[in-house]
């Protein structure tokens, strides 16, 4: 892969994002890349997923303007597909994501991110979704999830007036979870991921469908959602196992790796 490199550390997946001096911008040919890097992540090995961008600048500055500046109507809209439907598999993805924003987080950067579980940034971190001063929306899901993360009121003001907010304000918001010092950014994540792939894998997915289904739908039915994820994790090996240490008297016994079965 030219733009997008792959790392297994373990039990979690490290994508990078790598067109550092285009701020690593997204072409068709990086969501090409960054698409069979998705599809290929062994989901049976893996159990946390970390996305970040190549450098200390950038996360993801956005959408390659020179390549969208002469689109027409159709390509645009295209365009616009392609992008989406990579950011909706990495959203789909059984097991949790977590974006590592280590800059600029513009455009689709800001989708990138919202794709993703989890956010945690460095302290240089800028998001915004600055397509209205470009002539154009937000392309590759910005107008949908943003809303749904921190409000329409707030959304709508970002987006109308192609507002940026640094790292500060996006904790403040709830755009993101945590902010780091540059250098301990990939350490925070790795270490958060570390913690999420420590637990019973069926149960995180579980969870993760449970929190994502459960969201689109009233409060009864996403209750009923719960209580199908919940029951789908007895009769497990995981299940049994982890019950078991609980209620093994013996406090000098060392818990064993889950097994995913």
């Amino acid at each position: 892969m030219e733009f997008v490199q792959y790392e297994v550390k373990g039990m979690v997946g490290e994508i990078t994002i790598s067109r550092e001096k285009a701020l690593n911008a997204l072409n068709s040919a990086v969501l090409d890349e960054l698409k069979s890097v998705v599809e290929a992540v062994d989901l049976a090995a893996v159990r946390c997923l970390i996305i970040t961008g190549a450098g200390e600048k950038s996360f993801v500055a956005g959408a390659d303007i020179a390549e969208m500046s002469t689109l027409t109507k159709a390509e645009g809209e295209a365009f616009g597909k392609k992008g989406n439907d990579v950011f909706r598999e990495i959203e789909s993805l059984p097991i949790p994501v977590i974006a590592a924003v280590n800059g600029f987080a513009l455009g689709g950067g800001c989708e990138l991110s919202m794709s993703c579980d989890i956010r945690i940034c460095s302290d240089n971190a800028v998001f915004g979704q600055p397509e209205t001063g470009l002539g154009i929306t937000p392309g590759f899901g910005g107008t949908q999830r943003l809303a749904r993360l921190i409000g329409p009121g707030m959304a709508k003001q970002m987006i109308y007036a192609a507002l940026n907010i640094k790292a500060e304000e996006a904790l403040r918001v709830g755009l993101v979870n945590a902010v780091y010092p540059q250098a301990d950014l990939m350490a925070a994540a790795e270490k958060l991921a570390g913690k999420i792939a420590k637990n019973a894998p069926i149960a995180v997915r579980a969870c993760k469908k449970a929190v994502n289904d459960g969201l689109q739908v009233d409060i009864d039915k996403a209750i009923a959602i719960e209580e199908k994820q919940f029951g789908s994790c007895f009769e497990t090996e995981d299940q049994k196992y982890g019950m078991a240490f609980f209620l093994d008297k013996n406090k000098e016994k060392v818990k064993e790796a889950f097994k995913n079965c």
